[in-house]
């Protein structure tokens, strides 16, 4: 270890929408590997922030999963949905800041008036001046006023966005209550001392919107990596709503050579359908975080 660097702290952080799919497990395993290849720690997050989409035994279904795999994370789970105080206390800095206010606008105001963006449609700032007469607050979002965020991506390379003209303020309490994802997963990863970030790309254009959070709250920004997605053969990203199959770990060292091959890594050969330990030592051994491929979207082999 380097001194003055502070040891590696990665994460996985599944939604509990369903069980672990082979999309998933690609950030599970890839999170994985980085982590244990640096000596580090890797801890999982169970992101039920959006209580609607969260079925009932998903998170027990993917943490005996992972344990099924060998993929046995350190430390102590953290659950989005016991943190609310948390992140009501770093709204109201944002607040104090002056680059909170609320939103009276719809859905369909939105969508009627405004530009498509990097993510969806960009806000017009209807309520940015104030609120309409007899409008009430339904949500709460972020100015952004011109801020232009760059970051260099350990996979995808330079990310660049003006967050004003490509996103908009955005949201970080929603109409229903919740906190926003892109709030919570700031507070939480300043909360567990991340690092390093492996994540999906599906994520890689939220993240100029998370550096900007930090930024505001005086919080640390962590290294980021974003692996490719894997795709169906009609090129959506596999998930609950494209019906993608729950991972069959019953040959579990043939499913993890599949997600070593999807992340340009060469497999582990020589070993027992079952035997997770050689497998584990051997991949975390020969793991190359520069050979992963430099694309958004790879097809998936399942």
């Amino acid at each position: 270890m380097n001194p003055g660097i502070p040891p590696y702290r990665g994460r996985f952080a599944p939604s509990p929408t369903g069980p672990l799919h082979f999309g998933s497990l690609v950030a599970a395993v890839g999170s994985f590997l980085e982590a244990r290849a640096q000596d580090g720690t890797w801890l999982l997050r169970i992101e039920d922030l959006d209580r609607p989409r969260c079925v009932p035994g998903a998170e027990d279904s993917i943490r005996r999963t992972l344990d099924a795999l060998g993929l046995h994370a350190d430390g102590e789970v953290l659950r989005q949905s016991e943190r609310d105080e948390v992140y009501a206390a770093a709204l109201a800095e944002l607040e104090v800041l002056g680059v909170l206010y609320g939103c009276a606008c719809t859905r369909r105001e939105i969508a009627d008036s405004a530009l498509a963006g990097i993510d969806g449609p960009v806000y017009p700032g209807n309520c940015r001046d104030g609120l309409p007469p007899g409008r009430a607050a339904r949500a709460w979002r972020l100015r952004c006023d011109g801020a232009h965020i760059t970051f260099e991506d350990r996979i995808q390379g330079r990310i660049s966005h003006n967050l004003e003209r490509e996103v908009g303020d955005f949201v970080l309490k929603r109409a229903d209550g919740l906190y926003a994802y892109q709030l919570a997963v700031v507070v939480d990863d300043a909360a567990q001392g991340i690092t390093d970030v492996v994540r999906g790309a599906d994520l890689l254009d939220s993240t100029t919107r998370q550096i900007l959070l930090q930024r505001l709250l005086g919080l640390s920004t962590p290294v980021y990596a974003h692996l490719p997605v894997a795709v169906n053969a009609q090129g959506e990203k596999l998930s609950k709503q494209t019906l993608a199959a729950a991972v069959d770990v019953r040959e579990p060292v043939p499913l993890l050579n599949r997600v070593l091959e999807f992340l340009g890594q060469p497999p582990v050969a020589d070993c027992e359908v079952d035997d997770l330990d050689t497998f584990w030592a051997e991949a975390i051994s020969g793991w190359r975080l520069n050979r992963v491929p430099r694309s958004r979207t790879v097809p998936s082999p399942e």
